[in-house]
């Protein structure tokens, strides 16, 4: 079996120019046994204040200078270094362990014609391997069989995209005959070409050559580490990319260090107490000599010089290095570990908040590090996951539009429109194959289906055939939907309750149970939805012979492939779609066309050539979709509610008034986005325009982000703030001026090419000037590049916040992750900062912890520094009276430090 990759970083390549295969280990750790004391000492003495204590332990040990003991120093800062060393070692230690039980979960490997148990860490690029149902997958896989009919695979992939619905992977057909016979498949002998590692999860281009003859690889054929299996009994998959390689790994982001702006100021700080100290030791050293050359002979029998001295010069240059000792309190050693401990307090009332526990789950809010308290009081700009973390992911068929009218409102006898809580819903009891939790309430829509109106069968057929759902039947009529996205199980269920029942399906047939009548209908082609389409179509043959293409997709793309006779059909349904989107709902335009069999089978033909081509695929599939997706017929519209969770709307009107911005970045449709951001408050109609970016290249980008808005028209000299990079001449409004007015929408594709560097400064200060900024398609990586923008031309304080493993790249590079622990699995909780329940619970997080944490920090910082220079400066003016000898008073400096803990330091010459 050989596998090639198009491309090969240097590093990867061995001595003959090939690329050599990572193993599937993977490591997340810092340290090991060997390199834990050196590297973590290395790191810690690169904090200030611990390295100038090291200095003061090397000025202790020279007799001439040291008029304190060694061990007054080296007791608190072994402490210092060993209570922070501790800390980083238990958290070092859990990284080892999470590592250790990846790497060492079993697999079974096929070797030599037989199944033999292994480690994970020891799989390797061309490997064979087993995975049984409940099983996690152990790389990128290409799915060579299955237990399932017509080798399908179903899978869960939350711990990849966030996504909890199962979606299905079917190998293909030449590989699906080696089933699970031992032999057959290690005599499998084939060549698979593909693309190079990359993080792109919805995309894999290849091809596989067996026998000859060429076979076209997608997504679909491929199971992707960080996926589970799931109604499965079994499957093989050929190892395609292991460890680091793999695209779960390479979305997942780098660990950053993260620390406050209070340890920045801090560290600040201590410079400047650095700076103060040898003014107060320089000040010192000079009266030394200046007392020594006037007067210190005179006091020679009770302050001799040391051995060495002979001028009073040598004497105050020797002093200066004492006081630098003996003022040494005045430089916060224990600070850090005091920080440390009132942050940990902190952290326990963020436990312990009643108020942030959501009882349905059982889960309280955590605190899953110590260190970033303070900054959650200092947030600018929140960047948020939508999809399971503003909505709750449940789908329900609301409306609709059909042949021009209207479906779901309700209205009395005097036309007026009702509340749904005073219709009684409709009853499908009829329909013995209904779906018992589905609800729809206008009567009118069943009575159409039940007099075999010709566009409602037609509208509720499409709806049961174009989709890539796939049914499970356990028992005799209870039919379980799987779908990839929450969107087609809703219209999928409106179909099967309304008499259109999906029934069954193959890699060549779909099965429907139209009224009671089961029909078989041939599947010839599935023209696949993309972020460039904003569609998806399938071709269809029917029991009669008749040749049909469905299509469903959103309004503005499959309006342009309308045939111009549905104009006066398609201005009532956009009256519809207008209505539909007003209310926050998630709509679609559903149409069909009828084929010419001559046609297709020569469109057939071109459309195999292209997708088995390994170069330029997506281009000559795409010619073709756009070739035979014209002079469509219109049926109608859909629209799908997605509900929020509790308190979204007024969550996010709070934040705002807090200036705090929100970013939404999400993997969702352009439409769906903009829809929930209505729904948020995020978008509303007395905003002067919602702009959006969609350029397909570098300069149809550039050119959007420099046409939609010019700030220099409405600027004043004035209002104008630069970047921190002087050689940039870009301007952009101050966020306090820039409040109400724009919005803008800029979908994946476009991202990539603002995220360029000669279009980023563009892309940053024109979402500046908006007050709301949404970004629809991006990939899990795209994510945290948004925040890494923000963060490296804005000086604010970021935060973000998702559920899904999509969003723990933007987790760790936020300065702030939170974690939503909900139902699509917990690889953003355990990569986060913080973590609870539901998004309502930011507002207190931030409005109430994060502030009352910067303002405890605060407090104590402004009294530990005042107890500091109480305490030095008791010896630095003993040293006027002490012709400046460096000698200490030790019971004056009790009685007076005591006296200053209490008192200002304005009473302290009291003490002399």
């Amino acid at each position: 079996m050989a596998i090639g990759w198009k491309a090969c970083n240097k590093k990867r390549k061995d001595g003959n120019g090939k690329c050599k295969p990572r193993n599937n280990s993977i490591k997340t750790s810092k340290y090991n046994f060997f390199t834990f004391l050196p590297l973590n000492l290395f790191e810690q003495f690169q904090r200030i204040a611990n390295a100038y204590f090291l200095f003061l332990l090397i000025l202790q040990l020279i007799p001439q200078v040291s008029s304190l003991s060694w061990f007054t120093t080296v007791v608190p800062l072994v402490l210092v270094l060993a209570v922070s060393g501790v800390k980083d070692a238990i958290d070092d230690f859990n990284r080892h362990k999470s590592d250790n039980h990846v790497n060492n979960r079993p697999v079974q490997v096929l070797i030599n014609g037989r199944l033999k148990d292994d480690k994970w860490m020891n799989i390797q690029v061309g490997d064979i391997i087993k995975l049984e149902n409940n099983n996690f997958v152990t790389a990128d896989l290409l799915l060579l069989s299955s237990s399932e009919p017509h080798s399908l695979t179903y899978i869960e992939t939350a711990e990849l995209d966030g996504e909890t619905n199962l979606k299905v992977k079917q190998a293909l057909t030449v590989t699906a005959e080696l089933g699970e016979n031992l032999q057959k498949l290690t005599d499998f002998n084939g060549e698979v070409k593909c693309e190079a590692p990359n993080n792109k999860l919805d995309k894999f281009t290849g091809t596989l050559t067996l026998r000859g003859e060429k076979f076209a690889l997608d997504n679909e054929k491929m199971l992707l580490r960080g996926c589970t299996i799931r109604n499965t009994e079994w499957c093989f998959g050929l190892v395609i990319y292991a460890g680091p390689d793999t695209k779960l790994m390479q979305n997942c982001g780098k660990t950053t260090f993260k620390r406050t702006s209070i340890d920045r100021l801090m560290n600040v700080l201590v410079l400047v107490i650095f700076a103060f100290l040898a003014l107060m030791c320089f000040i010192l050293a000079i009266g030394n000599g200046i007392w020594e050359h006037d007067k210190g002979y005179y006091f020679q029998v009770y302050l001799p010089w040391a051995v060495g001295v002979n001028s009073a010069a040598y004497s105050g240059f020797l002093m200066f290095w004492s006081y630098v000792i003996i003022l040494n309190t005045v430089v916060p050693i224990s600070l850090y570990v005091s920080v440390e401990i009132i942050r940990l307090g902190n952290s326990f009332y963020i436990d312990w908040d009643r108020k942030m526990y959501y009882p349905l789950n059982d889960t309280p809010a955590q605190a899953r590090t110590t260190t970033l308290n303070e900054e959650l009081g200092q947030i600018k700009y929140i960047f948020s996951d939508k999809t399971g973390t503003l909505t709750q992911n449940i789908m329900a068929f609301n409306k609709c539009s059909i042949n021009g009218k209207s479906y779901g409102d309700m209205y009395d006898m005097a036309g007026q429109r009702t509340e749904i809580t005073e219709v009684e819903k409709v009853d499908f009891s009829y329909n013995r194959l209904a779906d018992p939790k589905f609800v729809f309430y206008d009567h009118s829509l069943v009575e159409a289906v039940k007099l075999d109106d010709a566009a409602t069968h037609g509208f509720f057929r499409l709806l049961s055939l174009c989709h890539t759902v796939m049914p499970e039947e356990k028992k005799e009529g209870n039919l379980v939907y799987q779908a990839q996205s929450p969107d087609e199980g809703a219209l999928v269920t409106a179909a099967r309750n309304f008499g259109f029942v999906f029934r069954a399906r193959t890699p060549e047939t779909i099965t429907v149970v139209e009224m009671g009548e089961t029909k078989v209908y041939e599947l010839l082609a599935i023209l696949d939805f993309n972020n460039v389409r904003k569609r998806m179509s399938v071709i269809v043959r029917s029991p009669e012979g008749d040749l049909t293409l469905y299509c469903k997709g959103a309004d503005t793309i499959v309006y342009e492939l309308l045939d111009s006779s549905c104009g006066s059909l398609k201005e009532e349904t956009m009256e519809h779609l207008n209505e539909f989107a007003g209310e926050g709902l998630r709509t679609l335009v559903v149409a069909y066309k009828n084929l010419q069999e001559d046609y297709f089978q020569e469109w057939h033909k071109r459309h195999h050539e292209a997708s088995t081509a390994l170069d330029g695929r997506e281009e000559k599939l795409s010619e073709l979709y756009e070739e035979i997706e014209k002079d469509l017929m219109l049926l109608g519209a859909t629209a799908i509610e997605d509900k929020l969770q509790d308190g979204v709307p007024q969550t996010i009107e709070t934040l705002t008034k807090a200036r705090i911005k929100i970013w939404v970045l999400t993997g969702d449709k352009q439409e769906t986005a903009v829809n929930i951001g209505y729904s948020c408050n995020m978008l509303h109609d007395d905003m002067e325009d919602v702009f959006i970016i969609e350029g397909n290249t570098s300069e149809e980008v550039l050119d959007e982000l420099r046409k939609k808005m010019n700030p220099d028209s409405f600027l004043d000299s004035d209002d104008i703030i630069k970047f921190e990079n002087p050689s940039t001449k870009s301007r952009i409004l101050p966020e306090e001026q820039a409040n109400g007015v724009y919005g803008l929408v800029i979908n994946g594709h476009s991202l990539a090419y603002a995220l360029e560097g000669n279009l980023e400064l563009e892309l940053v200060r024109t979402a500046c000037l908006c007050k709301v900024v949404i970004c629809c398609r991006v990939t899990p990586l795209q994510k945290a590049q948004v925040v890494e923008l923000v963060k490296k031309y804005k000086k604010a304080v970021t935060l973000a916040i998702g559920d899904g493993a999509n969003d723990v790249s933007m987790i760790k590079t936020a300065h702030i992750g939170v974690g939503i622990s909900g139902q699509e699995g917990m690889q953003a909780v355990l990569s986060s900062d913080f973590s609870f329940a539901q998004f309502r619970y930011l507002q207190r997080l931030l409005l109430v912890h994060g502030r009352w944490s910067y303002i405890r920090m605060c407090k104590f910082l402004r009294y530990f520094f005042y107890k500091n220079f109480a305490f030095t400066l008791v010896h630095f003016w003993y040293g006027f009276f002490s012709g400046f000898s460096a000698q200490v008073g030790q019971f004056l400096v009790i009685v007076c430090a005591a006296n200053g803990a209490e008192s200002r330091l304005a009473f302290l010459p009291a003490c002399f």
